[in-house]
């Protein structure tokens, strides 16, 4: 069972990713965008894995990769990214700011276990 922080803007995207983690059988917590992502890691939060959306208000998705080496207290597990961008660019530019792997929507329980195992986290 590993610890799963799930960020994005849409609840019901959040709730349709906590439903398959949980049923992958681990634990899920869930925030509204970067920003609230950076607080939940500098209170302490220690997770396994972050799934995180690419397009977000407040702080989106690569201005959360972005601002993660600001934070030393910040030890970050590896990062999935989930978009819909069909575009290879952002998706470049997340790998490059330290994404690990990423999901294109719409995805699916063996698609997320699948980048989860890849990234170690299983």
């Amino acid at each position: 069972m590993k610890h799963i922080l799930v960020v994005d803007d849409s609840p019901t995207i959040r709730k349709a990713i906590r439903r398959i983690l949980e049923q992958l059988g681990h634990v899920v917590e869930e925030v509204g965008d970067g920003q609230e992502a950076i607080t939940r890691l500098e209170g302490g939060g220690r997770f396994d894995a972050i799934l995180c959306d690419i397009d977000m208000p407040v702080m989106d998705g690569l201005a959360f990769l972005g601002e993660l080496p600001k934070h030393p207290r910040i030890s970050a597990p590896p990062i999935i990214m989930c978009t819909t961008h069909t575009s290879f660019d952002k998706i470049s530019l997340a790998l490059t700011l330290g994404a690990s792997e990423y999901i294109m929507k719409p995805f699916d329980a063996d698609i997320i276990g699948s980048k989860l195992d890849a990234c170690g986290v299983s």
